[in-house]
């Protein structure tokens, strides 16, 4: 009898996700081709973006930064991909969302991340290995694209359909403890860093799309994007190897990334030579 109570729930199970995955959406991402299952709207993300977002800013240990040696170069570099990205493939989502830039003082964490709806964080500890506004152009077109591309959207569908397993075991019977831990895990899954819960990493495929799409954002917003060969050398550099637990560091590995860039690069160029160049100054040294 435990055998086919067993094997009747694996049927649900499966009936379950497959129902769900069907009422999901099926997008396609208009950079590479690659199809994504997607469960949520841009609306719905926005919001959870914008709750994240708050979150983060009104943690008692997070202090903004009131430099405007810090505060202007990121604001400049910022502004300069949000224009990027509303020209781009992703232009209809940038224009809906409402951008905000905050620079973080933490001259210990290596960081940055932009959450759906357009909510962008840079970490004074970024400043080091970004060295340039170029090299911090190809942070935040990195991390925008994460954003518009929907990789935690992405991300966090994958979890609902897994949590709908678990409720149909009676492991996640709608607790408000259980309800709390969900919330907490889908604001980490958009990607909003260690504030809200566990730092849930992006997977191999979003990582490189980011990277892919990030420097040609940069290059259209005038920025050298063979800065980012150089962010990724110096990031390499000053984490001997081992990349930081902060920012970027599960897939892929340094040298593959390098490798990655420079096969991209004839396309970026391509973009930047069309483009007025910006002067890439020098982000303010830490003390």
């Amino acid at each position: 009898m435990k055998k086919v109570m067993k094997s009747s729930q694996s049927v649900l199970i499966l009936v379950m996700a497959v129902g769900l995955a069907g009422l999901a959406g099926c997008e396609t991402n208009p950079y590479t081709g690659r199809s994504q299952l997607l469960m949520t709207s841009v609306d719905q993300e926005m919001q959870m973006g914008a709750q994240a977002y708050s979150q983060v800013k009104n943690d008692p240990k997070m202090h903004q930064s009131q430099d405007l040696r810090e505060i202007e170069p990121v604001q400049r570099v910022a502004a300069r991909i949000i224009e990027a990205a509303k020209r781009s493939k992703y232009a209809e989502m940038a224009n809906q969302f409402q951008w905000e830039v905050t620079v973080i003082k933490d001259d210990k964490t290596m960081n940055a991340f932009a959450l759906p709806g357009g909510k962008i964080a840079v970490y004074t500890g970024i400043f080091p290995v970004a060295k340039t506004e170029a090299g911090l152009a190809a942070v935040l077109g990195h991390e925008v694209t994460h954003a518009l591309a929907r990789h935690g959207a992405e991300r966090m569908s994958q979890g609902q359909l897994t949590n709908a397993a678990l409720q149909v075991l009676g492991t996640a019977a709608g607790s408000a403890g259980g309800s709390a831990m969900l919330g907490r895990a889908a604001m980490a899954a958009l990607g909003a860093g260690a504030q809200v819960g566990v730092l849930l990493p992006f997977s191999r495929k979003h990582e490189s799309e980011a990277d892919y799409i990030g420097i040609l954002l940069a290059a259209d917003a005038g920025y050298d994007p063979r800065e980012s060969v150089h962010l990724w050398e110096r990031m390499e550099q000053m984490s001997g190897g081992k990349g930081p637990a902060e920012f970027l560091s599960t897939h892929p590995g340094h040298e593959t990334r390098i490798e990655q860039l420079k096969k991209w690069m004839p396309e970026a160029m391509a973009i930047y030579q069309t483009k007025q160049a910006v002067s890439a100054g020098e982000l303010p040294v830490l003390r």
